[in-house]
């Protein structure tokens, strides 16, 4: 709990720790399917965020029956249980309420991690560069398909990034050695990242010029379509970021996006770097970028430029 990391860890013996999640929300897409493989990839998240294997998961669900087809509800529980497949977990039960007045779905998961293995929300090393896995600004993109502004290539790449997991970028830094990571949802980019500086007597340089973003955010941002939880991060971090003169104010707000089913962060040595990066591509883990680092100064903030 010290360092608020992704998920619970609970050690068992000295080679073996249990980790313990869960995560569930309203429908962000129109089709049930994606929704539940959306829910279902951003469950298993906090698991590989922490550096473990998901071993299994059970349903959380809530259904409108008497207001809503049972065929929805089968496409939302077909697309997890497709997610949970082709992540190699199995589902072994699961929970319902039949009597809620909307849809959510979503997924606690356990999985296990070696002791000395864990990935920490914990970036404290002055030099460590910052690697993060998938482009951001689904919270923007997700509001402005509810608004009925979006095209239908846009929502392609937004769902594309919302179902992918995040085990190959998980089992790649590991491999690597990385100590430090988190994933990037509901607080948005610059909001996770404050979490992984928290307590450490360092701070943090972005280039936000180098930040991967989905199309057309910059654009719905101009019009106005940012949602209450990214303005909400803005407003209860904006104190701990600095940005330079030069940097477009709607660049800002997609760093405070709230996202789900983001990509990783990895604070990675200088001098691994590049070859993670390489490796992370070639995996076929193609928007990682390099974003920025962990600096001296400014302490405890983040400075955005």
């Amino acid at each position: 709990m010290e360092h608020l990391d992704d998920a619970g860890v609970y050690k068992i013996s000295e080679d073996l720790a249990l980790v313990q999640t869960l995560d569930y929300f309203t429908p962000i897409v129109r089709d049930p399917y994606i929704f539940g493989q959306i829910a279902a990839a951003n469950a298993l998240s906090d698991v590989y965020a922490i550096g473990g294997r998901p071993i299994t998961a059970m349903n959380i669900v809530c259904f409108p029956m008497g207001s809503m087809d049972l065929s929805i509800l089968r496409e939302i529980l077909r697309g997890g249980i497709d997610k949970l497949r082709e992540a190699d977990v199995p589902l072994v039960g699961g929970h319902s309420f039949i009597d809620k007045s909307e849809v959510k779905y979503g997924l606690s998961v356990t999985g296990v991690v070696h002791p000395q293995r864990i990935m920490e929300r914990n970036a404290k090393v002055v030099g460590d560069k910052l690697i993060l896995t998938k482009p951001i600004g689904t919270g923007i993109i997700n509001n402005a398909l509810k608004k009925g502004m979006l095209d239908d290539a846009t929502e392609a790449e937004a769902i594309r990034v919302m179902t992918t997991l995040n085990k190959t970028a998980s089992e790649i830094a590991l491999e690597a050695g990385i100590r430090s990571c988190t994933d990037i949802t509901g607080f948005g980019l610059l909001g996770h990242l404050v979490e992984m500086i928290n307590g450490n007597n360092v701070g943090m340089e972005i280039d936000a010029s180098l930040i991967p973003m989905l199309p057309r955010t910059v654009e719905f941002v101009q019009m106005g379509l940012i949602p209450p939880g990214s303005r909400r991060n803005r407003k209860d971090r904006g104190d701990k970021i600095e940005v330079t003169k030069g940097v477009p104010d709607s660049k800002v707000w997609i760093l405070f996006d709230a996202q789900t089913s983001g990509g990783l962060v990895l604070s990675t040595p200088s001098q691994k770097a590049a070859d993670l990066l390489r490796s992370l591509h070639e995996a076929g883990v193609k928007d990682a970028a390099i974003i920025g680092q962990v600096t001296a100064e400014p302490k405890g903030k983040i400075l955005v430029k």
